[in-house]
C-alpha cells in the first residue's frame, strides 16, 4: 500500500525570536525591472486617478499626518489586564502596550496597513520582523458605529507567548501579510539565522502587481510608433490582460445575458486570486495567473472553512466561492463587475446586476417580492448576503446563490431569508419561497445535503458522493472537495473513480483525485501516479511524489526514479519557502521519517517547536520518535514542560496520557485523557480512549455513559458504535445493543458478522 502521508496547513504568520533588527529596504527599482506607479500614471492619468483612491493604494503606507486615521492623541483601550495607550511624540506615532515580555513599552508606529473599514499598524520587533497590533482602528463613521479602536480577538484571554498575541507567530506581517499588501515582495527568510530581510519594489499594491515589471514597457512606449512592436505581442509585458478582448455579453434566454465567446483562460482570475483567495502559498512564481497552482494550494469547500452548501463561514476571501458559482461558470470574471483600478464596483446598487439581467424580469417587486427601492429589494441581499470579519469588515459571499432555506432546515446551514426576518424560522420561509414561486429552484450549487452527509459519516454518504461526481461535470472545487470527503478510507469504488480524476482538465481535481489513488496496492498507484510526475502543474507533480515516498524505488524504472526525485524535491523547496513556519518544519519532519532519516526528523520536529512553542503536532512527533527508540521518559518530560504553558490543548493531554499508560502509571493517565475528552468534545477519538480506560480500569457503566454522550456528537462514529456495542452486550442491555448494531449495519452493510449478531439478538428478544 502506498503510504498516506500527513500535512499541517501552512496557516497564519509567525514572529521570530530577536536576534537583530534588521530593516525592510526597496531594492533599486530597475534591478527586477520595476519602475514605480508614478512612472505609469505619467501615460495612463486616467486609471493613475481610480488607483490613487483605491484599498490597494493604500495597503500599505508610513505612518504620517496622510495616512493615520486614529487621533493617537491619549486616547487608551483595556483588555486582559492591559491598558495601552496612543500617542503622539516628536513627530510620530506610538503605543505603549504589552511587548514580547508582557511588560508596558512604548512602541513606534512603523506603518499603516488598510485604510477601510478598519486601519492596522505595524510595529518592528528584532529580527527584521515587523507585527500587527490586535488593536485597530474603527475607521467608519461615528453613524456607523466606528471612530473608535477595538481589538479584533474581543473574546480571547490574550498574553505575551499567544501566538495570536501581537508580538506572536500568527500576527507576523512578514509571513501573513507582506506578499499581498505591497509589490514585488521578496520574504527573504534566512532559517540558519532566523532573519528576515524582506524588500518590495513599491510599498503598496501598485500598477506592477498586477501587470507585472514595466521597463520593457516603458521602453516599448518611448520607441517611435513606426518602430514599436505591435501590441497584440505584449507591449513591453510577460502577461496580457486581455482576457476581454473583443468579448461582450449579448442577451440570452429569459433575460439573462450570455457571453458572446466562452472563456479560454482563467489569468485575469487566478491573479486576482493570489490576493483574493484563502491559500497556501508554496513559491514566489510571478507567473500564477497562468497557473494558479504553480504558486499556491487554495483551500477546498472544507468543514470549519464552509459551510455544506459552500457558503463563506470562515475567512475564504472571494477565490473559492466564486468558483463554484454559477457567473464562474457561465464565463463571468472579476473584472465584470469590479473596476480594476479603482476596485469598486462598475454601478451602484442593482444596476450593476442589471448589465447582465435584465431590470424588467429581475428588479421587480415580481421577482424580489419586497418594496422597491429598499435595502431588502437588492439583488446582493439575496443573492450575496455578507458575514462580518475582522469585527467590522462585511463581506458578500462570491458563491451567487439562491437562498435555500430548506437547507436550513435539512443541514442547518444559514439562509439569506432568516438573515433578516431573524424572529421567523426557516420552515416560514421555505413557505413565503413556495407560495411565490410555487416549487423554488434549487440552484447551481447541489451538493449541500451530500457533504453535510459526509462530514456527519453517516451511512451511504460516500457512495452518495461517488455517485454524484459521476453523474455530470461539476465546477472544479467542488468535485475536488467531494474527492477529498472520501479519500479517508476510500472503497474500490472511489479509488476507480480517482484514477479517472487524475486525467481531468483541472489541475485542482487532479491533485485532489491522488490521496486515493495512493491507497490502492502498490503496482496500481506506482503505475497511475507516475505520469503525475512531470505533469504540466507544481502542484499535481509535488502532490504526486509525495503520495510515493516510502514505496520501493526498485520498481521505479531510472526515468521514473529521476522524476520522482525532481518533483519530490520541488516538495522540499515548498516547505523551505516557508521554513519560517512550524507546519513547514513539521511536513520535513513528517518526510524524513517516512525516508528513515530519524536525525533530520528529530532536527526539523526541534525547529517546528523553536518557531512555536505552542505547536502540539511538532510535539508530538517528537514523542513518536521518542517512544521508537524507547525513551519514554523523554516523552513524558516534553509534554508536561509544554503543558506548563499550554494548559488547555487537549493533544497534548491525550498524548500525556497515552505516555503514562505505557508507563503504567494508570491513575494519572486517566485524568490526562479525561481532561483532553472534555477539552475536545469534537474529537470522537479522544472520547472513545478515554472510555476503553475507564472500561480496562473496572468502571464499564463509566465507559458506557462516556461513549454514549460522545455518539450523541458523532452518531455514525463506527470506533465509538463498536465499542459501544461490545459493552452494552457485556452488560446486558440487548434492545440499546441491538440498536446500535442496527446504525452500524447500515455504515457497514453486507457485513455477514454484522447481520448474524443482529438477527441472534432479535431472537433472544422476541
Amino acid at each position: 500500500m502506498f503510504a498516506v502521508f500527513k500535512s499541517f496547513t501552512t496557516a497564519l504568520a509567525i514572529a521570530l525570536p530577536a536576534v537583530l533588527a534588521a530593516a525592510i529596504s526597496a531594492p533599486a527599482q530597475d534591478e527586477a525591472g520595476f519602475v514605480g506607479s508614478e512612472v505609469c500614471s505619467d501615460c495612463h492619468q486616467d486609471e493613475a486617478e481610480l488607483w490613487r483612491g483605491s484599498h490597494h493604494a493604500h495597503a500599505m503606507l508610513e505612518a504620517d499626518s496622510d495616512s493615520v486615521l486614529a487621533p493617537f492623541e491619549g486616547e487608551t483601550f483595556s483588555k486582559d489586564g492591559v491598558t495601552t495607550t496612543f500617542f503622539q511624540r516628536d513627530g510620530g506615532y506610538f503605543v505603549n502596550t504589552d511587548g514580547p515580555d508582557g511588560e508596558l513599552q512604548d512602541f513606534e508606529i512603523d506603518y499603516t496597513f488598510g485604510v477601510t473599514p478598519l486601519q492596522q499598524y505595524l510595529i518592528a520587533l528584532p529580527g527584521g520582523r515587523y507585527q500587527a497590533l490586535g488593536i485597530a482602528w474603527d475607521s467608519r463613521p461615528e453613524a456607523e458605529g466606528g471612530q473608535r479602536w477595538f481589538h479584533l480577538y474581543p473574546d480571547t484571554k490574550l498574553s505575551a507567548g499567544d501566538p495570536i498575541h501581537w508580538t506572536g507567530i500568527d500576527q507576523n506581517w512578514n509571513y501573513q501579510c507582506a506578499w499581498c499588501h505591497s509589490t514585488n515582495l521578496e520574504k527573504n527568510y534566512d532559517p540558519e539565522t532566523n532573519l528576515f530581510s524582506t524588500t518590495w519594489s513599491e510599498i503598496n499594491v501598485g500598477c506592477e502587481a498586477c501587470h507585472g515589471p514595466g521597463k520593457d514597457h516603458v521602453l516599448w512606449a518611448e520607441k517611435p510608433e513606426a518602430d514599436r512592436p505591435p501590441m497584440s505581442h505584449g507591449a513591453g509585458f510577460a502577461l496580457r490582460l486581455d482576457e476581454r478582448k473583443d468579448v461582450f455579453w449579448e442577451p440570452g434566454d429569459a433575460g439573462t445575458a450570455r457571453r458572446s465567446s466562452p472563456r479560454t483562460t482563467m489569468k485575469e482570475i487566478n491573479l486576482c486570486a493570489g490576493c483574493h483567495a484563502r491559500r497556501g502559498q508554496f513559491s514566489d512564481d510571478p507567473h500564477h495567473a497562468a497557473d494558479f497552482l504553480s504558486a499556491f494550494r487554495p483551500s477546498l469547500l472544507s468543514p470549519g472553512l464552509y459551510h455544506s452548501d459552500g457558503q463563506q463561514l470562515d475567512e475564504v476571501y472571494k477565490y473559492g466561492s466564486f468558483l463554484q458559482s454559477k457567473m464562474h461558470a457561465e464565463g463571468v470574471t472579476c473584472s465584470d463587475c469590479h473596476e480594476p483600478h479603482s476596485g469598486k464596483v462598475l454601478l451602484e446598487g442593482n444596476a450593476l446586476c442589471s448589465q447582465c439581467h435584465e431590470p424588467e424580469v429581475f428588479d421587480t417587486a415580481e421577482h424580489h417580492h419586497h418594496a422597491p427601492e429598499t435595502e431588502a429589494a437588492q439583488c446582493v441581499s439575496c443573492h450575496m448576503p455578507t458575514t462580518n470579519y475582522m469585527i467590522v469588515d462585511a463581506r458578500h459571499d462570491h458563491s451567487l446563490r439562491i437562498p435555500r432555506p430548506d437547507l436550513t432546515i435539512s443541514t442547518g446551514v444559514p439562509n439569506a431569508c432568516n438573515r433578516c426576518h431573524e424572529t421567523q424560522n426557516a420552515q416560514w420561509a421555505v413557505d413565503r419561497l413556495v407560495e411565490w414561486f410555487g416549487e423554488p429552484a434549487k440552484g447551481h450549487q447541489d451538493f449541500a445535503e451530500l457533504f453535510h452527509a459526509s462530514d456527519r459519516g453517516a451511512p451511504g454518504s460516500r457512495g452518495a458522493l461517488i455517485a454524484y461526481l459521476e453523474e455530470t461535470e461539476r465546477p472544479a472545487i467542488v468535485t475536488a472537495s467531494a474527492l477529498a470527503r472520501i479519500a479517508a478510507n476510500p472503497t474500490p469504488d472511489a479509488v476507480r473513480l480517482a484514477r479517472e480524476k487524475l486525467s481531468d482538465s483541472d489541475p485542482l481535481v487532479r491533485s485532489a483525485a491522488i490521496p486515493i489513488v495512493s491507497r490502492a496496492d502498490t503496482m496500481t498507484a506506482l503505475n497511475t501516479l507516475t505520469p503525475l510526475l512531470d505533469d504540466e502543474s507544481m502542484l499535481v507533480r509535488m502532490e504526486a511524489a509525495r503520495a510515493m515516498v516510502g514505496e520501493p524505488e526498485a520498481m521505479m524504472s531510472e526515468a521514473t526514479r529521476e522524476k520522482f526525485e525532481s518533483a519530490l524535491a520541488e516538495y522540499v523547496d515548498g516547505q523551505l519557502f516557508n521554513a519560517e513556519r512550524p507546519e513547514a518544519n513539521a511536513n520535513l519532519a513528517l518526510l524524513n521519517m517516512e525516508q528513515g532519516n530519524l536525525a533530520d526528523a528529530e532536527r526539523y520536529y526541534e525547529t517546528a517547536l523553536n518557531r512555536d512553542p505552542t505547536f502540539a503536532p511538532a510535539a508530538i512527533g517528537l514523542v513518536e520518535l521518542y517512544r521508537a527508540r524507547g525513551d519514554e521518559q523523554a516523552a513524558e518530560t516534553l509534554l508536561r514542560d509544554m503543558l506548563e504553558t499550554n494548559a488547555n490543548s487537549a493533544d497534548l493531554a491525550h498524548a500525556l496520557g497515552l505516555v503514562l499508560v505505557r508507563q503504567r502509571n494508570i491513575p494519572e493517565a486517566m485524568s490526562w485523557l479525561r481532561k483532553a475528552a472534555e477539552l475536545s468534545v469534537d474529537n470522537p477519538r479522544y472520547a472513545y480512549v478515554y472510555a476503553v480506560a475507564l472500561h480496562d480500569t473496572g468502571n464499564a457503566q463509566g465507559a458506557i455513559a462516556q461513549l454514549t454522550r460522545a455518539l450523541q456528537r458523532h452518531p455514525y462514529d463506527q470506533a465509538i458504535l463498536e465499542a459501544l456495542i461490545s459493552y452494552e452486550l457485556q452488560a446486558g442491555n440487548l434492545r440499546s445493543a441491538l440498536a446500535r448494531l442496527e446504525t452500524l449495519d447500515r455504515l457497514q452493510p453486507n457485513d455477514p458478522q454484522i447481520q448474524q449478531l443482529i438477527m441472534q439478538l432479535r431472537q433472544r428478544l422476541q
